[in-house]
């Protein structure tokens, strides 16, 4: 059945700003575009809360996902239960950021893994992977606060999962159409020399509480037209769903050509786990594309019945193939933490694989077991997060404890063990290894194992290179600064580059002695001080751009 949305549901009605639930959700937009903005501006400029990483990186975990699960929740759950649900997302934030500094060595104001500089933010991975967690419990509380049940029914689950994630999207979308517009506003002001509005977008006082607000009102006007939000919904759905066919042809084909091929050609790839991962994951999302619901049933074209109960078949046999190809290579180099992360993914992906040829093989209905399995590997995949971003099954300290025990075993020896994986990637699991290892006395390599670890220790960042380190008089020595005549400033020559977090990028001049560079001064901002571009003598690719920043230091701001 379709339905048109009406001039009416397409229209912005009061209500929509002067209810009380409207009220409530922009005044916390407002809220905590604000409060990330102080949480930004602290960590800027080195204040408190910023210099407790302790209390910066669970409130940034807080107030980057509780605003936008209240926004979204109310309106939808009991006031009982919102507060529940509320309460028990800020503590698995405090819970997880806690851990996340934890395990990556701060302490005694410094970062074990390199740099001088404290580790406040949370990583880039639990940020990600927390997102995640948090987009399925929300769906999961959801649908449960509509069936008033502690397990919903699937449609409920289907419903909340596909609304929240539609709004998400459009969500974001908004925000992007916002900036584009207001970068827009910019250039047509500077066509007439009014740089106010660019000055403006510059500023992180301005930029932050924007896209917060803005996001935060996009997830309220998604959320009281939800006829128009199904409608959006539906349409993808029928979209999606008729790419089915095609990739089940292309998985299929591509399963029937490994008996005369071979499998050399694809662990020649050095890549295939991963790939064969995202197929797995492709096949699943539109599978459920098709079956939507489960109530469909045969309303759904007979092409996509064949070849979803096909999809469901050929699951396994890819799932299969990329434990086997994991297994491979962590017989062959052990457990590193993005094999171990693969094998989290493999798991989720086997118990979607199995539920569903489960539900395959069911004649009497069209993949009803589906339903089932999509719940419970939802918990799965919750329990799964929950155990990598905690001790229990943190990828660094199983791949630490793998990695020794092939060291000690002489299953890899001494001169070829990876110290420095330890070193940047075993977290703190890494560095008590490492600090362990440094002061071993017994075994037939521990003289090489103790000089390679006290290497590892010494080593700021992973982008180290051999070679005396550079100093300011050495820079001066090996950099032909242009225009001729011009010299660089001291302060530059002289700042400490090995310990600065954008080491990768830098030239090798500024890192090691006997390494030759070309400077230039120009002034690309038009502020009247000059910046200063260096690139290798020999290498014809990027410039890198040194800025002078507020605080008298250099830091290296872009690339040309």
């Amino acid at each position: 059945m379709h339905t048109t949305a009406t001039d009416e549901e397409l229209s912005i009605p009061k209500a929509i700003v002067t209810n009380r639930v409207a009220r409530l959700r922009l005044l916390t937009g407002l809220l905590q575009g604000a409060v990330l903005y102080a949480l930004y501006f602290s960590l800027k400029s080195a204040n408190w809360p910023a210099t407790n990483a302790y209390l910066f990186a669970p409130l940034a975990l807080i107030f980057l996902f509780v605003p936008v699960l209240f926004i979204s929740g109310l309106g939808h759950l009991e006031s009982r239960r919102m507060w529940i649900w509320m309460a028990v997302a800020a503590l698995l934030c405090v819970v997880l950021g806690t851990y996340d500094i934890w395990r990556i060595g701060f302490i005694e104001g410094r970062s074990w893994l390199g740099g001088g500089t404290f580790k406040r933010m949370p990583s880039g991975l639990l940020l990600f992977f927390a997102a995640a967690g948090f987009y399925i419990a929300h769906a999961l509380v959801l649908a449960a606060a509509k069936d008033q049940r502690r397990i919903a029914r699937y449609p409920s689950y289907f419903e909340s999962a596909w609304q929240l994630l539609i709004q998400i999207k459009l969500s974001a979308l908004f925000v992007g159409v916002l900036w584009l517009i207001l970068w827009l506003g910019a250039t047509l002001f500077m066509l007439v020399k009014l740089n106010f509005l660019q000055k403006l977008l510059d500023q992180s006082w301005f930029v932050i509480p924007v896209t917060v607000f803005a996001f935060s009102t996009a997830l309220h006007i998604t959320d009281v037209r939800p006829g128009i939000v199904r409608g959006i919904r539906s349409l993808l759905l029928v979209l999606m769903s008729w790419l089915l066919p095609i990739t089940t042809l292309i998985v299929g084909g591509f399963l029937i050509s490994l008996p005369f091929t071979g499998l050399e050609p694809l662990w020649a790839t050095r890549h295939a786990t991963s790939v064969l991962l995202g197929s797995t994951a492709v096949l699943v999302v539109l599978i459920n594309t098709a079956f939507q619901s489960g109530e469909v049933g045969k309303e759904v074209a007979r092409v996509l019945r064949v070849s979803a109960r096909l999809a469901c078949v050929l699951l396994l046999p890819m799932t299969l193939i990329a434990i086997y190809s994991l297994t491979l290579r962590v017989q062959q180099y052990g457990w590193t933490n993005d094999r171990v992360i693969a094998a989290a993914c493999l798991l989720v992906a086997i118990a979607y694989a199995c539920g569903y040829v489960w539900a395959a093989v069911e004649r009497d209905a069209w993949l009803a077991r589906i339903a089932p399995t999509n719940v419970l590997t939802a918990f799965l995949t919750l329990a799964i997060l929950l155990a990598m971003f905690t001790p229990i099954a943190d990828p660094a300290r199983l791949s630490v404890a793998n990695q020794l025990t092939r060291l000690e075993s002489g299953k890899v020896s001494a001169d070829k063990f990876d110290f420095d994986f330890l070193r940047f990637e075993g977290a703190r699991y890494g560095e008590d290894a490492l600090q362990k290892l440094k002061t071993q006395t017994t075994g037939t390599d521990a003289e090489l194992i103790r000089k390679r670890a006290e290497a590892a220790l010494q080593k700021k960042n992973k982008w180290n290179k051999d070679g005396p380190a550079a100093n300011a008089q050495t820079r001066a020595d090996s950099i032909t600064v242009w225009p001729k005549g011009a010299s660089l400033p001291a302060a530059f020559l002289a700042q400490n580059w090995t310990d600065s977090s954008s080491n990768y990028m830098l030239p090798e001049c500024l890192k090691r002695q006997d390494q030759k560079c070309n400077a230039y001064l120009l002034d690309l901002k038009g502020d009247g001080e000059a910046e200063i571009l260096l690139k290798n003598a020999h290498d014809y690719g990027r410039l890198v751009v040194f800025s002078l920043e507020s605080d008298g230091k250099w830091s290296a701001s872009g690339t040309i």
